[in-house]
This record gives C-alpha cells, sequence and structure tokens, in this order.
C-alpha cells in the first residue's frame, strides 16, 4: 500500500493535465488542484496499512447487508477520489457478474484487474459520459465518428482508442480512467463497445480541468469549498494504445455494452443517494439554525416548511435503509443494493433537492447573498458595527449569524451550490435513467393483481 507522500509522488509520471489555460507540471504544489490532491494524500495514510498484501477497508467487497451498510457509512467520511475507486472496483465486478455467461473470458480479466488494482493501491476515476456529438443520433450515425469513444486501430497485442469522456470527478488525480460506454449499442456499433482500464499517463490522454473552487483570497468566506473541492476533468483520448489484458470489451459483444453503464449506475445511485442522505440532513440544520438565528423558529410557516425538509429527508434515508436491507448476494459472494430501492430514493431525492434549497434560502433570507466577508468583520472602523446590526438577540452573535449565511451561500447559492443543483440531477445518470431503471424492476404484475383482486375480478388474473 501507499503512504500519502507516496501518492503524491506516485503523479509525477508524466501526465498531460490542463487547468486555466497552461499545462500543470507540479499537481501537488498547485495552489488550487494541490488541495484535492492532499485531501486523497489523508485518504492514503488513513487507509495505510504496511502489511505485506493489505488492502485499504475501503476496498473490501461486502458479503451482507451489515458489511454493505459497514461500507455506505465509511464511504461518507472519505474523500471522493477514494469512493469513486470503490465505485469503479464494484461496477466492475458487478459487470463481470453479469457478462459471465456470454463472455467468460472478459469477466475472468476484469477479475483479474481488480485483483491487481487492490494490491497496486491505486486510485480509479470513472469515464462514461461520451461527448455524444448530435444527440438525435445514436454512435454510429455521427458526422464524426469520434463523438463516442471508438477502436481505431486493431493491434495483435490490444486495441487504440479515440474520443472524450466529460465531467469526470478527479480525472486528473487518480491513476486508472475506468473507461466503459455511455449506454447499449445495436449491432453495427460494435467499434463503439469499448471497456477497458487505461492509465493516466497513457501516450494520448488528455485531461483539461475546470473547478468549483473559489478563487479568493480569503477563503474564510467559502467554509466548505474552500478547504475540500474536487475538480472535473474532459478527458480526451488522442489515439490511446490499450494492451489487451487492459480490455473488457474490445469493440466487440455490442450486445453487452449497457451492462458496464448499468453496473456504474447502480454503484453511482447508491454513493449518490448515501450523500443525499448526509446532505438533507444538512439542509434541515441549516434550516432551523439560521431560523433560530433570525429568532423565526416558532413562526407557522417556518416550522411548516422545515417539517417538509424532514419529511423528504426522512423518506431519503429510508430508500438508502431498504436498498442496502433488501440487498442480494451475487455468485461471487458480493452484496449488492436493492435496484429499485436505489433508483427511486436518488430520482426522488434529485427531484426533491430544488424544493429544499428554495425552502431554506426563503427562510434564511437575503444576507445569504449579501452578509459582509470576515475580513470585514475584523475591520476597526466597520467591523463592531457589523456585528452589531447582523445580531438579533443577545444570545446571537453577529459573527455567529454571518458564518451561517457563509456556509449557506456557500454550500447552496454559489459555485459549489451550482455544483450541487447539477450533479444532484445528472450523476449516476440523469432523472430520465433512475425512471427507466425504476420502471425495470417494479413488479407491475404485483400491482395489476392487487388491484383486480380489490375490485373483485379474480377471474381475469393469468
Amino acid at each position: 500500500m501507499m503512504t500519502g507522500d507516496e501518492y503524491r509522488a506516485s503523479l509525477n509520471d508524466g501526465r498531460e493535465t490542463f487547468f486555466e489555460g497552461e499545462q500543470i507540471e507540479d499537481l501537488p504544489a498547485h495552489r488550487i488542484l494541490g488541495i484535492t490532491v492532499d485531501s486523497a494524500a489523508s485518504g492514503y495514510d488513513r487507509f495505510y496499512d504496511p502489511e505485506p498484501g493489505a488492502i485499504g477497508a475501503f476496498m473490501v467487497v461486502p458479503g451482507s447487508a451489515a458489511e454493505l451498510r459497514e461500507q455506505v457509512d465509511l464511504h461518507e467520511s472519505v474523500d471522493l477520489l477514494t469512493h469513486v475507486t470503490y465505485a469503479s472496483i464494484m461496477t466492475l465486478l458487478t459487470a463481470a457478474d453479469r457478462i459471465e455467461g456470454s463472455a467468460p473470458e472478459n469477466a475472468k480479466r476484469i477479475r483479474a484487474w481488480v485483483g491487481e488494482a487492490q494490491r497496486r493501491d491505486v486510485r480509479i476515476t470513472q469515464c462514461i459520459t461520451d461527448a455524444k456529438g448530435d444527440r438525435s443520433r445514436r454512435p454510429g450515425q455521427q458526422e464524426d465518428p469520434d463523438a463516442y469513444v471508438h477502436v481505431v486501430e486493431r493491434r495483435d497485442d490490444g486495441i487504440v482508442i479515440r474520443g472524450a469522456k466529460l465531467h469526470i470527478s478527479a480525472a486528473s488525480m487518480g491513476h486508472e480512467l475506468m473507461t466503459i460506454p455511455t449506454k447499449s449499442m445495436k449491432a453495427g456499433e460494435e467499434e463503439y463497445s469499448v471497456a477497458a482500464m487505461v492509465p493516466v499517463n497513457a501516450p494520448g490522454v488528455k485531461i483539461v480541468n475546470t473547478t468549483y473552487a473559489p478563487r479568493h483570497e480569503d477563503v474564510r468566506d467559502f467554509p466548505m469549498s474552500g478547504s475540500h473541492h474536487t475538480p472535473e476533468g474532459f478527458v480526451i483520448f488522442d489515439d490511446v494504445f490499450v494492451p489487451d489484458e487492459r480490455v473488457f470489451l474490445g469493440g466487440e459483444h455490442p450486445e453487452l455494452a449497457g451492462i458496464f453503464a448499468h453496473s456504474l449506475g447502480l454503484w453511482e445511485r447508491l454513493g449518490g443517494l448515501a450523500g443525499m442522505v448526509t446532505a438533507y440532513d444538512r439542509l434541515v440544520g441549516f434550516a432551523q439554525l439560521i431560523s433560530e438565528a433570525n429568532g423565526l423558529e416558532k413562526m407557522g410557516h417556518i416550522k411548516e416548511k422545515i417539517s417538509e425538509m424532514m419529511i423528504n429527508a426522512t423518506l431519503i434515508r429510508a430508500s438508502l435503509e431498504a436498498a442496502i436491507e433488501n440487498c442480494s448476494i451475487t455468485s461471487d459472494g458480493a452484496a449488492f443494493p436493492h435496484e429499485l430501492y436505489i433508483n427511486v430514493g436518488k430520482y426522488h431525492g434529485a427531484a426533491n433537492y430544488s424544493m429544499m434549497v428554495r425552502h431554506l434560502h426563503d427562510i434564511a433570507g437575503g444576507s445569504i447573498l449579501t452578509a459582509p466577508g470576515m475580513a470585514d468583520l475584523e475591520n476597526d472602523r466597520v467591523g463592531h458595527l457589523i456585528r452589531k446590526y447582523m445580531g438579533t438577540k443577545q444570545e446571537v452573535d453577529g459573527t455567529y449569524r454571518t458564518r451561517l449565511f457563509h456556509a449557506i451561500r456557500d454550500y447552496t447559492a454559489d459555485a459549489l451550490g451550482g455544483w450541487h443543483a447539477v450533479t444532484n440531477i445528472q450523476a449516476g445518470g440523469g432523472l430520465y435513467a433512475q425512471r427507466i431503471v425504476s420502471r425495470m424492476h417494479y413488479d407491475i404484475d404485483h400491482a395489476k393483481r392487487v388491484a383486480l383482486e380489490s375490485a373483485h375480478m379474480g377471474e381475469y388474473i393469468d
């Protein structure tokens, strides 16, 4: 296993990564991206075990509902790169289980690579969403064939791929890019049926980063995003060679392409739902705290809004509990969460997130955006006046209330807030994807049977 310092050193491997128009030669030393590196390094130190052959606790494959719950709880306390590594490993094992019957050699190759990744203690990021070109056309119908990642050359020892993957969290901070199809493929789209593990430093890989990290000198006004943030990578595969042992689908079996996307969706939605449990509780907490600071906690309409927020937070938690408790055990002995409950919970959480934020903003008021900065509170001439007028009653200090406003703005109404608003919907596939999977797993025949029985129309039951 690697220590944090060894992880930092491992990033100096010739990777091509860019940020704000410049190529970054030293990621750990970068004033913005280096903060994410430090966060990932702390994860390495946290899970480090010098025992030969040890693997990180976060990489352990759960074999029961209790172990799955332990992993979910653990992953709520890790950095994003550590979490997506676990989700990637579980995605690969899920896909291996599901393609075993049709492509046993591919499944064997996946399991062998996962074992190697656990031993090497690498971090993995997920490359799924293609550039897509004209969304009204399928991959094989695009004017530019590179709109979806595809095979452009076959060699005796591997394949060459070209294309781009978008919205890849922490792409520059990992070691491996789990590159899989974004959707199901049809006959004639074999070249787009590509699933492979690509090293971040492979020749031809280029990553362009964006981030919601604040650019302000005084990050005290950004109490959440100022100390923890993760860049999103625009990953370009410019004729990248991938050796056979790293290829899980190499431009064949188009009927299996969708399995990889659906497998990732399962684990991304589990992580997303677990994150929403914490996020919803946090929003309720902010709403209650700011209502108390404003002296409005006993007002009827405020209590009603917070009650509605509590109900939604509880429903999200119940969905997660149902998904874990009703897990299934695969032939490999791995526990997989219940797909219906995961997708319904994730859909409900994403669809109602804007309502939760709207209630919080309505309760808190305009100072979310206009509260003076922390440096202003320390100014000799106006600081004491700001503290006076930002206070509301004897037990509510003006500094405390101002800090609450900064936290609410940072979390819900600034760059980080925008990131949450979009990713809550898009992570793990958009709302439509969750509706499709929910419909696939809902027992509609049972519902029809219940309806006919209640109507005393049992003779129509098949």
